[in-house]
Formats: structure tokens, C-alpha cells, sequence
């Protein structure tokens, strides 16, 4: 189906009311770094649990995610529900130190607790992992699924959108700051939850025979039981490229093993996942928007990953197998390898109608949009508070505070934008971008864990974990990547390397702590009592729904 006239009406519309809401909610602010950085401060709960979503949900889980559902089927949720637990223990273990110590940036906490030589060596591996990795992949991924819903998938619209895509975040963003982006986030998550909601109900209707969403869940259920299995043993799923997907998500260690790794990294530590949580009005007020932000993590799989599997139940053979003579021809590369990241764009594509449509491309516009705004925004608030101010004008302005943040993220964007078209096919791009990640995710968690919950941790232990764990990672990741064929190399899946790797950081610094310190605890220790970790009954009750959701969930789709 065309994208019509209509179409293009509905998303021109959705795209000036985000950028008017944006530079109508900035004027008057930005005149102080606090303003800029932390939106004044000033943030309520709802705001920051959209602008938590908004920030999270992106091109990765809309066509990256979508493409998991095609290949594995729902067991790639567990990054979603997982999730919203770990937000849990996010919003009363680590939200109450970070808001006591008034703290903008992740890395400052890092200065805080240890020495300005890690807080710097950090900052300057997150600037460099969100230019080079997080903007580059969304940019990317973004701009191939609009190419190949909005074209006919040959690349033609491929730069432009790319340059459609930075111009858009940039308009509201470089302007306004966090205030713009998490008060845009509002009304881009509520787009996006209806959006992909859409494309469920459209994708379920085509394949049930009464034109039921219902029913179609149910046949989608009888036609592939094996893609709603959460915890996978292994050869019990192999995916259309002939990969076991246990090698992926390898059974109960989504529950127990490297899943926390990668989410308390993500969810904890990430500052432009965190940073809207530091503005806000308060830690109760914050709390609550980490609720939200829970509740809707558990609604996001039925969003992202069921469409991937309806499309592969319509792609599929009798035998229940993808092949040339099933599929159509946009599913396959020329090599003849099956691109399960084109799922999501094909289905909105094909049978999202006119009018629709430019509802749904709106709503992953907004996903991808309000990734990139935040990323940019996080880029400027680390490099501007954590390497400027304290190595290039220790006496700057606030004034030139925010230009100095307005010119790098408009300098990081160009960056990404260059290099975004360089990117190959990555195959299963949610699944590339975890495993990448986790060769650095476990040291750095080792070093925030220990440094928030055990005082005798020195800051010699937390320079060494933070670099003995990357040669660590490279050696679990040599044997399964096959780079070096030897018994010396163990093969692992990439979760239970993350899992392995970040306890035997972890273990490492004590040693040297023990060794450095002789069992003192170390000066510049976090103190902590019961009464920082108190909660509201918004959060208990809200928490306790959430471990009971997700709990039934596992118990329904085990």
C-alpha cells in the first residue's frame, strides 16, 4: 500500500506539533546548565515515566526487536519484562543515592565516590559509545526501516532519511534541552504505544480467518507454539538462518544469569536513561515515574516482537520453515541469507492502510526521534559537565555552559550522520548490539555495584576492574565467535560470558581493595541507612503488581 496524501498529512501534522511543543516548553529556560541539562528540575512523575520510554524504545526494539520476534519469537521479551523489574530495584536502591548527591552526570557519581581520573576515562568512553554506537545504530536502523516502508527498499530514500531523521531531533532538542525532549516524550510515547498497537491489531486480523485480533492470537499460538517459549533449552528453536537460539537466550539465565547484567547497566548506569530521573521533583515524584515507566515495559513485547512473528507466520512454509518460495523477496539479501529485521517495516508496509499508515510511521518516527534527542542531550550534558568545566574552563558561564551543550550534541549528530551509512547489514541488529555491549557492560557495573553497596572498594580496584574485565570479555568472546579454533578458549553463550565476567570483576577488586586498604573502609565510601531506601505506597503497591504481572507471564508462556 501507497503511502498517500493523507498519509503524509497525518505525519507533517505529528511533526510540527512536536517540534512547536518542543521550542514552546524550552522558551524562557536554558539559561543555566541546571535548566538546560535537568529541565530545571521540574519534572512529574508521568513525564518522567514517558520520557523513560520514549528514550528506551527506539528503531533497536521496533525493527531490531521485531526482527528477534521473527527469527526467535517471544523468548526476546525478557529484555522487556525483565526490565521492568530492574527498574524496580533501579528506582529504590540507586535513584535515592544519585538524587542525595545532586549528581547530573553518571560519571560524576564516579568522582564522587572514587577519583576525577576514572570519572574522565568513563566520560569519555560513554560520549564515544553514544556518537559512535547508540546515535550511528539508530540513525541507521531508523533510516533503513522508513527506506523500506516509505520506498520501494532499494535505498533510494536511505540518506535522506537520515538527514530527515537528525533535522527532526535537532529542530526541538539543541534548542530547548532535557525540558524539550522529556515534555516531546509525552506525547511521542502515547504515538508510539498506539502506533505499534495498530500494527498488532492490522497483522492479527490478516491472518485469523474471521478478522479477529483474537482469534488470530490464538491461530498465531497453534501455528507456532515453539515461538512463545520464554526459557529455551537448547535446539529446541533454531532460527530461519539455522542459529540455535539458546546461543542467544540460554534458558534460565534470562532469569538468573546475564540478563541483570545487561539491564542494570542499561537501566541504572546509562546516563540517557537516567538523566530524566535526576530531574525530578523529587525522589518520590521520580520513583513514581519509574512505575509507569514498569507498567509499560510490560506492554511493549506485545508491540515489538508479536509483529515479527506474525510476519514469519506469514512467510512461512507448510513446514512451518522461511524459504525463497515462501517469502517474499524483500527477506532475503543477495547472498540468499534471511534479513529478520525487515519483519516490522514489511507488515506496515503491506497491510497498515492508507491514513493509518501515516499514524503508524508517525508513531516509529517518534520512537526513533525521541531516542536521538535524548542521546544528543545526554552527549552534551556528559562532555560539557564532565570534560569541558573541568579540564578546558573551570570558570565558564552558565551561559556558556549551555552554548558549549547546544554545539557538541549539534557536532555529535553530524558525526553520526556521516558515519551511519557505513554501517552493513548486521543481521539480528538487537541481538549484535547486546553482545557489543556487554564486552564493557559487566566491568562498569562491577565498579558502580561495589561502589554503591560495599565502602571498602578503593579506586585503584575500580580503575583495574574497569580494564581487566574488557580482556576478560575478549576471552569468552573469542571461543564462540570462532575467531581462534582451541580447546584454551571456552564456548559460552554471550549472556552467561556477561554473567562470568562481571563476577570475576567483581572479585578482582575486592582483592585489590583488601590488598590496597587492609580491610578499612575506603574515605570517600557511600553511606547508606534503611531509612534512604523508604518508599512510597505509590511504589510498593505499583512494584508489587509489577512482580505479579511478570511472574504470570513466566508461569503462562514458560
Amino acid at each position: 500500500m501507497e503511502f498517500g496524501l493523507l498519509d503524509k498529512i497525518i505525519f507533517a501534522a505529528y511533526a510540527l506539533l512536536i517540534i512547536g511543543i518542543g521550542l514552546w516548553v524550552s522558551r524562557g529556560k536554558g539559561d543555566t546548565s541546571e535548566d538546560y541539562f535537568l529541565a530545571s528540575k521540574s519534572l512529574p512523575w508521568w513525564a518522567i515515566g514517558a520520557s523513560l520510554i520514549a528514550a528506551n524504545i527506539s528503531a533497536e526494539q521496533f525493527i531490531g526487536m521485531s526482527g528477534s520476534g521473527f527469527a526467535i519469537g517471544l523468548a526476546i521479551a525478557s529484555y522487556e519484562w525483565m526490565a521492568a523489574i530492574t527498574l524496580l530495584i533501579v528506582g529504590k536502591y540507586f535513584l535515592p543515592v544519585f538524587i542525595e548527591k545532586k549528581l547530573y552526570t553518571i560519571p560524576e557519581f564516579i568522582e564522587v565516590r572514587y577519583n576525577k581520573n576514572l570519572k574522565t576515562i568513563l566520560a569519555v568512553f560513554w560520549v564515544c559509545l553514544f556518537v559512535f554506537v547508540n546515535l550511528t545504530s539508530v540513525l541507521y536502523l531508523g533510516a533503513t526501516a522508513l527506506d523500506t516502508i516509505l520506498g520501494t527498499g532499494d535505498g533510494s530514500l536511505f540518506l535522506w532519511t537520515i538527514f530527515g531523521l537528525a533535522f527532526f531531533a535537532a529542530a526541538y532538542s539543541l534548542y530547548g534541552g532535557l525540558s524539550a525532549v522529556a515534555w516531546t516524550d509525552v506525547v511521542q510515547v502515547v504515538l508510539l504505544v498506539i502506533g505499534g498497537l495498530i500494527t498488532t491489531y492490522i497483522g492479527l486480523t490478516h491472518i485469523s480467518e474471521d478478522g479477529s485480533a483474537i482469534s488470530g492470537m490464538v491461530e498465531l499460538y497453534d501455528k507456532v507454539p515453539e515461538k512463545f517459549s520464554m526459557i529455551l533449552e537448547k535446539g529446541e528453536i533454531f532460527t530461519p538462518n539455522g542459529k540455535d537460539a539458546w546461543w542467544d537466550l540460554p534458558g534460565i539465565a534470562v532469569l538468573i544469569g546475564g540478563m541483570w547484567v545487561a539491564n542494570l547497566y542499561y537501566w541504572g548506569f546509562n546516563q540517557y536513561i537516567i538523566q530524566r530521573t535526576l530531574a525530578a521533583k523529587s525522589l518520590r515524584e521520580s520513583q513514581k515515574g519509574i512505575i509507569l515507566a514498569g507498567f509499560l515495559k510490560i506492554l511493549i513485547p506485545l508491540m515489538v516482537v508479536v509483529p515479527g512473528i506474525i510476519a514469519y507466520v506469514m512467510n512461512m512454509d507448510p513446514e512451518g520453515n522461511i524459504t525463497q518460495a515462501s517469502a517474499v523477496p524483500s527477506f532475503f539479501s543477495p547472498s540468499g541469507t534471511i534479513i529478520n529485521d525487515n519483519a516490522a517495516p514489511w507488515l506496515i508496509r503491506e497491510f497498515i492502510p492508507t491514513g493509518i499508515k501515516g499514524l503508524v510511521v508517525a508513531a516509529l518516527a517518534a520512537a526513533i526521534v525521541s531516542s536521538i534527542a535524548s542521546m544528543l542531550n545526554s552527549t552534551a550534558t556528559i562532555f560539557t559537565m564532565d570534560i569541558y568545566k573541568p579540564y578546558i574552563q573551570k570558570t565558564a558561564s552558565e551561559k556558556k555552559l549551555v552554548r558549549v551543550g547546544r554545539l557538541s550534541a549539534a557536532l555529535a549528530l553530524l558525526v553520526a550522520v556521516a558515519l551511519a551509512p557505513q554501517l552493513a547489514n548486521l543481521g539480528q541488529v538487537f541481538q549484535y548490539i547486546q553482545e557489543y555491549t556487554g564486552l564493557v557492560s559487566p566491568g562498569i557495573l562491577a565498579v558502580f555495584m561495589l561502589g554503591l553497596f560495599w565502602k571498602k572498594t578503593t579506586s585503584r580496584a575500580a580503575i583495574i576492574g574497569v580494564l581487566v574485565s574488557i580482556p576478560i570479555a575478549l576471552y569468552f568472546k573469542i571461543g564462540p565467535s570462532g575467531w581462534i579454533d582451541s580447546p584454551l578458549f571456552v564456548k559460552l553463550p554471550f549472556m552467561n560470558q556477561m554473567m562470568i565476567t562481571w563476577i570475576l570483576t567483581m572479585l578482582i577488586m575486592i582483592v585489590v581493595s583488601y590488598a590496597e586498604s587492609k580491610g578499612k573502609d575506603h574515605p570517600k565510601a557511600i553511606t547508606i541507612s534503611k531509612s534512604l531506601f523508604k518508599t512510597g505506597p505509590a511504589f510498593n503497591i505499583g512494584g508489587f503488581a509489577i512482580l505479579l504481572i511478570v511472574a504470570m507471564l513466566y508461569a503462562l508462556f514458560w
